[in-house]
């Protein structure tokens, strides 16, 4: 998963820290920019997949750490929750293990739970004990809802308030309300975390659940959003029960050979992300946090965001809010 949004940050955190990093994906020839997260030789891409235990083998081989970011958000094709996140993990730590490593990173997500609704969740908790079963000294990473220039959740719907469409239709769909709780992280802050798990020895064997400075509900997300790109756009609130038939339509459709190549983007929302909205994704009281990591000086929403939401203004980076 180094390829990945997270990957990315975590592969310049691990250089920054003066490790030599191995890029292991499915594609190599669509992950060359990866390289430029570290000097030259510093880090290198093999291709492996978490279906294919002789490629994960051959990508570990040497290795003194390994991080497991594979996750994906909607299933497509041969990815699905289950051969992706949680077989995919359990393959990954069963190699580890067969080659001596003990310093394992999996990457898992607020919410994991065995007994959750959502396959997302519920495969996440699975593969957390997975690893765990074969790796003991093993560190669980859970990360809320991730945020960066590059990241799937404030780029969507702030992409969704300047679509054509929303001026017609000035609305964007809260499920449940919009009340669910959100705490969101930055990147950069989580590859911090990756790298003090890969680094310290205090961290073996326990779970970390990393949030930002700050709690949010959905809604005062969409105002927040509405407020930087400069868009007038009301939250529209959409009952589970609507919006769960919706999801399984989207999903289904997604699934169908043309639209699962990807040229298509994601489904606007699938069943099973309907699902973990029932859910408040913010962290613990009780849980190890990024503070336990050493990680003081956590990055908020309203320092990151704007220096990439600028786009979906109207008239770009000099688009002043109030003008036509």
């Amino acid at each position: 998963g180094g390829s990945g949004f997270i990957g990315r940050y975590a592969a310049r955190a691990l250089v920054e820290a003066g490790y030599r990093v191995r890029i292991a994906v499915r594609r190599p020839h669509l992950a060359g920019d990866v390289r430029l997260a570290g000097p030259p030789g510093w880090i290198d891409i093999t291709q492996a997949n978490v279906r294919n235990r002789m490629s994960v083998e051959r990508a570990i081989e040497g290795a003194d750490a390994v991080v497991n970011l594979v996750g994906i958000l909607y299933e497509k094709g041969p990815q699905s929750f289950e051969a992706a996140q949680l077989g995919g993990a359990q393959t990954v730590a069963e190699c580890a293990a067969a080659a001596g490593i003990k310093r394992f990173v999996q990457i898992s997500a607020i919410g994991a739970d065995e007994e959750s609704q959502s396959d997302y969740a519920r495969t996440k908790a699975l593969a957390e004990k997975a690893v765990r079963d074969v790796i003991p000294e093993a560190v669980i990473l859970r990360p809320s809802i991730v945020f960066g220039p590059e990241d799937d959740f404030f780029n969507k719907f702030a992409g969704m308030a300047a679509h054509p469409v929303s001026n017609v239709a000035p609305f964007l769909p809260a499920i449940g309300g919009g009340k669910t709780k959100l705490q969101p992280v930055y990147a950069g802050d989580v590859a911090e975390a990756i790298a003090a798990a890969v680094s310290r020895d205090d961290v073996l064997g326990k779970t970390y659940e990393l949030g930002g400075p700050r709690t949010y509900t959905f809604r005062e997300i969409y105002d927040y959003i509405c407020e930087e790109v400069d868009r007038k756009r009301y939250a529209l609130p959409l009952p589970y029960f609507i919006a769960k038939p919706m999801g399984l339509t989207f999903g289904a459709i997604w699934k169908l050979p043309v639209i699962s190549t990807g040229i298509f983007g994601p489904p606007p929302i699938t069943g099973d992300q309907v699902d973990m909205l029932k859910t408040d994704n913010v962290v613990a009281e009780d849980a190890l946090t990024l503070k336990d990591l050493g990680i003081d000086d956590i990055e908020s929403v309203e320092a990151i965001v704007p220096t990439y939401l600028w786009r979906y203004r109207a008239y770009g980076e000099f688009h002043q809010k109030g003008e036509a």
